[in-house]
């Protein structure tokens, strides 16, 4: 018998896990998993797996990630899909690949390679970040290349996407920025938020113009100001605004981290990795887009000028950190990793939780919360290990 999507049924049921479900955590579970799919009850011959003792969430989806593996989304395909491998291995079993500015034939270029692994399944879509960002706040990104939004120009970045575009960051208050996201949102693209110094009134002005998503909220961008808030306060207390957090130890302090869920609640809280080459293989010099980064002891920082440069993030480090130093509910967590970024993706029907019919994409943590294996559509991409 074959599944909906041609694979070989192999059901399996995995049982004894806490298993997060969106109703809440059931222990001594179980997940139901026959081809690519979850489902509701043990298909016939299937095989008991007992993970006993760990835990059992769903995969994670990754929103901003521009690479790993010694790899960026900004090379060849063979490096794009290196890139994917080594965070699929850390638990992200649907990630949108990030580009980081660059000339607009460069990007249109790569977009068009990145769309057709999207076409193929590996990744989930192309989010651009840059060049319509502020010379005020690029942070990574060459000065000499960034340009202003206007609407012709972002239109030719999400003609050369060829329909994967699924996300793209500007600075609203430059010439374009708010008729841009309105096309954004015309098109079905997100409309994200950042490497902006944008007021407190201009944000506000871009969200009821359609933006839905603060990029890597607080950084780069004004801090929150007691006379001018900025867009800090106005992307954390607007409902249609899910924020983006980078949860490594090094982005946020835990205050802000805290901050940001107390305003926005869990429901509207992204964790993404902002993850360069470096991601899953250590400390060195490497290349994000046209500038060099030295990564020392994690952190990457651009060689010239030491401005911090994407992260060297894994989401199962970041799903940890969540739970066992910032001390938020597994179930919060979940939300923030999987179901919240599904949500805006437009993919809840298949991903981002552990319910019958979706996608059998998981991830199995020890009681430490560390992975011991990860499962994507039916598939263990890192069998488990329960030594």
């Amino acid at each position: 018998m074959a599944s909906p999507r041609g694979a070989t049924t192999n059901p399996r049921v995995l049982t004894g896990a806490n298993v997060v479900l969106p109703t809440g955590t059931v222990q001594n579970g179980r997940l139901c998993v026959d081809g690519t799919r979850i489902t509701g009850t043990a298909p016939a011959g299937a095989r008991t797996v007992d993970v006993s003792g760990h835990w059992l969430v769903p995969g994670f989806v990754d929103l901003h990630n521009h690479g790993g593996g010694g790899a960026s989304f900004s090379g060849t395909a063979e490096e794009i899909l290196t890139a994917v491998r080594t965070h699929r291995e850390h638990g992200t079993t649907t990630l949108v690949a990030s580009t980081v500015t660059d000339a607009m034939d460069v990007l249109a270029r790569q977009a068009g390679l990145l769309s057709e692994l999207a076409e193929q399944g590996e990744i989930a879509g192309i989010h651009f970040e840059g060049p319509f960002i502020s010379p005020c706040r690029k942070g990574a990104h060459s000065e000499a290349l960034l340009r202003d939004p206007e609407p012709a120009e972002v239109r030719k970045l999400i003609d050369a996407a060829r329909g994967q575009a699924r996300m793209l960051t500007l600075a609203a208050e430059l010439p374009g920025g708010i008729d841009s996201v309105r096309l954004l949102a015309e098109h079905g693209v997100i409309a994200a938020i950042g490497h902006t110094d944008a007021t407190y009134e201009q944000t506000v002005e871009a969200v009821d113009a359609g933006a839905t998503v603060a990029t890597h909220l607080f950084n780069a961008m004004p801090a929150l100001g007691h006379r001018a808030p900025g867009p800090v306060a106005a992307l954390l207390e607007d409902e249609r605004v899910t924020v983006e957090l980078i949860n490594d130890g090094t982005h946020l302090h835990p205050a802000a981290l805290e901050l940001a869920f107390h305003h926005a609640g869990a429901d509207r809280v992204a964790f993404i990795t902002d993850a360069m080459d470096a991601a899953g293989i250590g400390d060195g010099r490497y290349m994000l887009g046209p500038l060099e980064v030295e990564v020392s002891e994690g952190v990457a920082r651009l060689v010239e000028g030491g401005s911090i440069a994407g992260s060297t993030l894994t989401l199962d480090r970041a799903f940890k950190r969540a739970v066992t130093v910032d001390r938020l509910p597994v179930e919060d967590a979940v939300k923030a990793l999987s179901a919240n970024p599904a949500r805006l993706l437009g993919l809840s029907d298949r991903i981002g939780s552990l319910e019958p019919g979706k996608d059998a994409d998981l991830v199995l943590l020890d009681a430490g919360f560390d992975v011991k294996g990860v499962m994507r559509r039916g598939e263990w991409v890192v069998a488990p290990q329960l030594g």
